[in-house]
């Protein structure tokens, strides 16, 4: 038996439709595109522009999210070939479990599970403390002792608890829920635009990319980034800020591949996955470049709040009415970030369970909302508990780290596929194969090493810890494996 073996794409597809383990196809293009806007707008232009700005680029923060950006372009053709030919659940885990075989299709399903789950309890805490600001200037306020800067932050808690629920009822209820607030804070995010422009000094902007600072002698450390430990070159302004720079801000653009995830409840997947994904990637970005502009433009990058850019860059021009609309706009938007990368990682797991690498009584739906409502509901326990008592300020890198895994794979996988599947139908294919695939994984793996060495520690960690659970349970209990034994199929 082997480590490589692989599920073939047929039987991915005719496993959608066994009616324990069957979602409901309700979802349009203009579904997939909110989808995407809702978890891709909210942690980059919130909580991490300033932070980026302040510590590695300067006014070129804007540039390290185009970088960022052309990186998740190349994967996002990836992901648009594979969702589009093969509809079904579980993202980057499905695609590599038929091109690449069943210990990467793990790796990747556990690398997704570590974004997806880790992404929703490091933004529910960002949201907690724009939720406890704007509160406060409202003049309601809330208790200190319950706050994002306390043991127990319930304020995320909370948050967490009641996506659960909506989650639960349904996925097209929850992007009704979507639809409302992504339109609260695209609002606000051309609001931003539009009024920092009044407030944009040229001087601010000069010099856009600062000259970049050396390294001295023995300071590396844990913290260092893996190629600055290794080369020694300074990784904190000039054209290695930049990469440093989009190595972080690479946490902004996580979402678009989310939208892959629900490939098996798009009511045409062919056409509207690609049009998702790449829809809303593309007008993210340029959402991004010009608030990026705007404020750097209105606060020197050496002052610049490092925890609320927006909200704090108004108050210093004198417009705190503005930070108060800037911190209602954060709400809305952290909030469809949190539900939507819920509602990805239960559809990776659903698809693991179905799959049998994880308990397969998990990934049941329920009979009347048509989810998996096992996986979210303990998708959202650990999430809020992890989000209530855990200070994970630092762990974005994590989450940027177990992406990146995943969008080498899948971009590798992109010409092994074409190899050995020629006969395969596909709607949409990626331009200059095999080039294009594997410049993507070549960016991927190139913004991996500019991330800390702490950050490598941890994942390796996190790897070695799937291996062991694969070995325990997974690949005795794999439905391919059962197969691959005895010749038959096996029911949940």
């Amino acid at each position: 038996m082997s480590l490589l073996r692989t599920k073939t794409i047929e039987q991915s597809i005719a496993d959608t439709d066994e009616p324990e383990y069957q979602l409901k196809k309700r979802l349009t293009a203009l579904d997939l595109t909110v989808f995407g806007i809702g978890v891709i707008i909210g942690a980059g232009i919130f909580t991490l522009t300033g932070r980026a700005a302040h510590a590695f680029a300067g006014p070129g923060i804007a540039l390290s999210f185009v970088f960022a950006a052309i990186c998740c372009g190349l994967a996002a053709l990836c992901y648009a070939e594979f969702s589009s030919t093969v509809p079904v659940s579980g993202s980057a885990y499905t695609f590599s479990y038929f091109s690449l075989g069943e210990i990467f299709a793990w790796i990747i399903g556990w690398d997704l599970l570590l974004e997806l789950m880790l992404g929703a309890s490091v933004v529910s805490q960002g949201w907690s403390t724009y939720a406890a600001l704007f509160l406060e200037q409202i003049g309601l306020g809330w208790p200190e002792s319950i706050g994002p800067d306390s043991h127990v932050n319930v304020l995320a808690m909370l948050l967490v608890i009641v996506l659960t629920i909506l989650a639960t009822i349904g996925i097209k209820e929850s992007l009704r829920v979507n639809l409302v607030l992504v339109a609260v804070k695209l609002f606000v995010v051309l609001f931003v635009i539009i009024a920092g422009l009044f407030y944009v000094k040229a001087s601010n902007l000069s010099p856009f990319i600062p000259p970049g600072i050396p390294a001295e002698s023995g300071e590396a450390d844990i913290t260092t980034p893996l190629i600055q430990w290794i080369t020694g070159a300074p990784s904190t302004f000039g054209v290695m800020g930049l990469i440093s720079g989009a190595s972080l801000v690479f946490f902004a653009f996580i979402g678009f591949d989310v939208v892959a995830t629900t490939a098996e409840e798009a009511k045409n997947p062919q056409r509207d996955l690609p049009r998702g994904i790449i829809g809303s990637l593309a007008i993210c970005t340029v959402l991004y470049v010009l608030v990026c502009i705007v404020i750097t433009g209105m606060v020197k990058y050496t002052d610049i709040s490092s925890e609320a850019a927006l909200a704090e860059a108004f108050k210093s021009v004198g417009k705190p009415g503005f930070a108060t609309l800037i911190s209602a706009g954060a709400v809305a938007g952290l909030t469809t970030v949190v539900l939507t990368l819920m509602i990805g990682a239960a559809r990776v797991v659903f698809a693991m369970s179905r799959d049998h690498l994880v308990p397969a009584k998990l990934g049941k739906t329920h009979p009347k909302f048509g989810t998996p409502y096992r996986l979210t509901i303990g998708i959202g326990v650990t999430v809020a508990i992890v989000a209530g008592v855990t200070p994970i300020g630092k762990l974005e890198e994590m989450v940027n780290i177990g992406t990146l895994a995943a969008f080498t794979l899948v971009s590798i996988a992109v010409p092994l596929l074409r190899r050995s599947r020629p006969d395969i139908q596909r709607s949409f294919k990626v331009p200059g194969n095999p080039v294009v695939p594997l410049l993507a994984a070549l960016i991927c793996i190139y913004l991996m090493l500019n991330l800390s060495l702490e950050t490598w520690i941890r994942f390796l960690v996190w790897m070695a810890l799937g291996f062991i659970v694969y070995a325990v349970y997974g690949y005795r209990k794999s439905r391919v494996g059962h197969t691959e034994r005895t010749g038959e199929s096996t029911k949940a």
